[in-house]
């Protein structure tokens, strides 16, 4: 079984959210290096599947985020490369980022039922299984995957995080541990609605249950040192090149 490096380094983890994209389409080969570039220690990405079955970089299942009327599941990889993006970009499989960056740490959120398949033959295809973490909204999905790549880092799915919020404020740390079992880390928002759910007292509850705490998404300095100041482990940001000048600050 791969042992996980996924959070093998110490040090704050700094999540660049679909890489940097201040100067290049997010979700693309530049976005990435250019992340990596400004001291990202991984990359977070999103994950669906082309008409014929190939797992491709993208957050939504279209492409409006970026101005282009384009279904991901209604193209074919090859055809998905013939959409520009600006900056000399196109939409990139899962196996051609891996394989661009392949010290890179992935965390990858697979955002489609048919995408669960593909982005594990692409892991594996890669020998990337130690240093990518599997996360997704959906925990069929989540955990699918997560049983297909036998010693991969995962982090909860909607309904998980439910239940460690709800754990970590009215049950035994027993009990959390128990809701916590086989997850790496816990990825939240720091608030939900009028819901505050990232607190010290989460953060250590979490840790108690030997977790971590990733926050998402953060690009404001005023809160990004708030929730390092509280304890959190890793940010997940829009704004790597402030969150990695602001953590050498600390240090």
């Amino acid at each position: 079984m791969p042992h996980s490096v996924f959070l093998a380094k110490p040090g704050i983890r700094v999540l660049a959210h679909r890489g940097l994209a201040t100067n290049a389409p997010e979700n693309t080969l530049l976005a990435f290096l250019t992340a990596l570039s400004a001291g990202a220690t991984h990359l977070e990405t999103d994950v669906h599947a082309s008409l014929d079955g190939v797992a491709v970089i993208s957050h939504g299942p279209d492409l409006a985020r970026l101005g282009r009327d384009v279904r991901i599941d209604q193209l074919t990889v090859t055809e998905l490369k013939h959409v520009r993006l600006g900056s000399g970009q196109f939409v990139p499989s899962l196996a051609e980022a891996l394989d661009a960056f392949p010290e890179a740490l992935f965390n990858i959120d697979i955002k489609a039922d048919a995408a669960v398949t593909p982005t594990v033959q692409a892991i594996v295809a890669a020998r990337a299984t130690p240093r990518v973490l599997i996360t997704s909204f959906s925990e069929s999905r989540r955990r699918r995957a997560v049983e297909l790549l036998p010693g991969v880092a995962s982090s909860a799915s909607s309904a998980g995080v439910l239940k460690a919020v709800l754990a970590a404020t009215l049950a035994p740390r027993g009990v959390l541990r128990h809701a916590l079992a086989g997850l790496a880390v816990v990825q939240v928002p720091e608030k939900s609605g009028a819901l505050r759910i990232v607190t010290p007292r989460f953060v250590r509850a979490m840790h108690s249950a030997g977790v971590e705490v990733h926050v998402w998404t953060v690009n404001e300095l005023a809160a990004m040192e708030r929730l390092l100041a509280w304890g959190v482990d890793g940010l997940i940001t829009d704004r790597t090149d402030l969150a990695t000048a602001l953590i050498s600050r600390r240090t």
